[in-house]
């Protein structure tokens, strides 16, 4: 049976051929008469006519597509980020190629390739550091593209982050606030804008409270994974640091401070009170549930594809970077030290949790299990 063809649309809705590839073409259809627009419609719908993308991308060199280039689809934070990317694309006849790369750069590099050639118009990449030679080529080439939730180390690429100096000082102010003043920072990769920022502002944060700045009371760990963060954590122990917080760089890393404080022994938040950073769904379902600064992920994405429409439709204009407001999300991850009250904060601790009283257990220093 011959498949109906967009000469057979506009014979049946009594239009010119271009009529009807403007009206079924939802980036062109205000171009046509609402009443047309609608005839065309309907005399799609009854033939059982399909748009072939690729016979118009071949034409137009346009694809109405962009690639979205995600690192981990396993990571929780992921999803609400593509799921914002999508709903604004496809509010205008877009759509989104989502891309996995496992963080490798050869697959990164092979898919942003199997993009072009199907002219794919621009990409959104959650995968960038802060030298990322594949970047440097697309922007040298012109090709439209957003970061969302990292930037790079050249300005002239656009990007959507959360404000994570103002998470950590949120973080840190609470913490504070409970009466810790021994915190310890598991920082993520230092090639990585989070990783980076998210440092140099719990610097800025031990500046800003007077707090002890011993560099043993830093880890930097290898990736943003829980695994990474049990082993910071169980080099801390191991080497005996004295500390009653930590505040991990990413709810995976708090993960791992979960794991390791378990293995030795030790109970969060009696022990060590733990921050996280993202608020990813479902870790509000830990035991004890995660304290976190919150990112605002689906608005993450929402506003990348923002941008990037931006720049398709406005190739000339000055790129530029939106930095998003986080929030703290206090839950029972964290109270004050053992036998402390809650500092500045009076009867009970942040999130509800009774403060801590003289004849409860004293202070007990966070050593390695014998």
């Amino acid at each position: 049976m011959r498949k109906p063809t967009l000469q057979d649309v506009a014979d049946r809705a009594q239009v010119h051929r271009a009529t009807a590839s403007r009206a079924l073409n939802p980036a062109t259809r205000s171009l046509v008469n609402a009443e047309t627009a609608d005839r065309v419609e309907r005399a799609a719908q009854a033939l059982g006519y399909r748009p072939n993308p690729i016979a118009r991308s071949l034409k137009t060199a346009r694809s109405a597509s962009i690639g979205l280039v995600i690192p981990d689809l396993t990571n929780p934070l992921f999803p609400p980020i593509a799921r914002g990317v999508e709903d604004v694309l496809g509010a205008v006849g877009y759509n989104a190629w989502i891309v996995n790369t496992d963080n490798d750069p050869a697959r990164e590099a092979a898919a942003v390739e199997s993009m072009r050639s199907r002219n794919v118009e621009g990409y959104v990449f959650a995968t960038a550091r802060l030298e990322h030679p594949l970047l440097e080529q697309l922007a040298a080439a012109e090709s439209p593209v957003v970061l969302v939730n990292r930037r790079a180390g050249r300005s002239d690429i656009p990007s959507v982050t959360a404000d994570d100096a103002t998470g950590v000082s949120l973080a840190m102010r609470h913490l504070v606030e409970l009466g810790h003043r021994r915190i310890v920072h598991l920082a993520g990769p230092q090639g990585l804008s989070t990783g980076l920022s998210r440092l140099r502002a719990f610097r800025q944060a031990l500046a800003d409270h007077d707090l002890d700045n011993a560099p043993e009371r830093l880890v930097v760990c290898r990736s943003f994974t829980e695994s990474a963060g049990a082993e910071a954590v169980h080099g801390l122990l191991s080497a005996g640091v004295d500390f009653t917080a930590v505040l991990a760089g990413n709810d995976l890393l708090a993960l791992g401070c979960y794991d390791a404080l378990g293995e030795q022994g030790l109970r969060c938040p009696e022990d060590v009170s733990v921050v996280g950073f993202n608020d990813m769904p479902f870790i509000d379902k830990l035991s004890p549930p995660l304290t976190t600064v919150r990112i605002p992920h689906y608005e993450l994405g929402a506003e990348a594809a923002r941008l990037l429409l931006e720049g398709l439709n406005e190739p000339q204009r000055h790129p530029r970077s939106i930095l998003l407001p986080p929030t703290l999300v206090v839950r029972r991850s964290t109270a004050p030290p053992a036998g402390t009250t809650t500092g500045r904060q009076g009867g009970r601790a942040a999130g509800g949790r009774r403060a801590a009283t003289p004849h409860q257990a004293p202070v007990r220093p966070v050593r390695p299990a014998v």
